[in-house]
């Protein structure tokens, strides 16, 4: 990515100082996350929400201050700079709609905040919050994405470009019909929540769109934008859990359909090509 380092925009609020968090201990983890995942999936209950509601997250606690290394640092203002300029391009996109785009804020934390949508945490990953119109992130993500098989600046920029098409879609109105939408029909909420995923990954191809014709990426950038799309798909996650996967399950998508919409927006450019509610695949 061709982009120049210059510190935290004012769409950034940087809480990694603050107090942090604990787990009673040692800390969830993304293989406990896993874990908690596979035996909500099998049995049904939502062992996740029970956990992050109290179960098994401490309030917050006193930790002792940790120095940012120049790694972190970069990571902070990439992702300041990808914050920027996606809503920069959304803010223009959406304005040919007559659409005003109200800019989110990002949150960088570690290991635990709170939220507009509750307890924050590392394990959880990346999320956006609709109620207070933020996104979340904890910069550690990083290491588990590589590990996930996905790495280079892109490939972070395509996790941030993901949470920001939420946001689109919370100023659209999409998000609140959908959410509507799986109160009156529960056993469609999967499916639902599935193409909510893939359409926000589509939008963050229509940001890809817009850097490769401004030259900020190339198309070696984008090549790790969908190594990162599969990585983080629900039939990879799964099989890395538990070793088989139930795609009735899926609430995100398969590293196919990520791979495919993200293409999608970044081959079209255009918001009308990220329909992930037709029926389409």
């Amino acid at each position: 990515m061709r982009w120049t380092p210059g510190g935290l925009s004012s769409d950034v609020e940087d809480r990694r100082g603050q107090s942090g968090g604990g787990f009673g201990g040692s800390g969830l983890g993304i293989v406990g996350f896993l874990i908690l995942l596979v035996i909500s999936l099998v049995t049904g209950r939502n062992y996740i929400g029970a956990y992050f509601s109290g179960g098994g997250v401490a309030h917050q606690q006193q930790s002792a201050p940790r120095t940012v290394s120049p790694q972190e640092d970069r990571s902070a203002q990439l992702a300041s700079f990808v914050l920027g300029d996606a809503q920069d391009t959304w803010t223009q996109i959406l304005a040919k709609e007559g659409v005003r785009y109200p800019r989110a804020r990002l949150v960088l934390f570690r290991d635990y905040t709170q939220s507009g949508c509750g307890a924050a945490q590392s394990s959880t990953g990346p999320f956006y919050c609709p109620a207070d119109q933020k996104v979340y992130l904890d910069l550690g993500f990083w290491d588990q994405l590589k590990q996930f098989g996905a790495s280079g600046e892109f490939a972070q920029a395509y996790v941030i470009a993901h949470e920001i098409g939420h946001h689109v879609q919370n100023v659209l109105g999409i998000e609140r019909k959908v959410r509507g939408m799986q109160q009156q029909n529960p056993q469609a909420r999967n499916q639902l929540s599935v193409a909510m995923e893939l359409q926000a990954d589509c939008f963050a191809g229509v940001w890809a769109h817009s850097t490769t014709d401004r030259q900020v990426t190339d198309q070696a950038d984008i090549k790790a934008g969908l190594q990162a799309a599969a990585a983080v798909g629900d039939d990879r996650m799964q099989k890395m859990a538990r070793g088989y996967v139930t795609p009735d399950s899926f609430t995100h998508g398969s590293s196919e359909q990520r791979v495919s919409w993200f293409n999608r927006g970044y081959t079209t450019g255009q918001v009308s090509a990220c329909n992930t509610f037709s029926g389409g695949r």
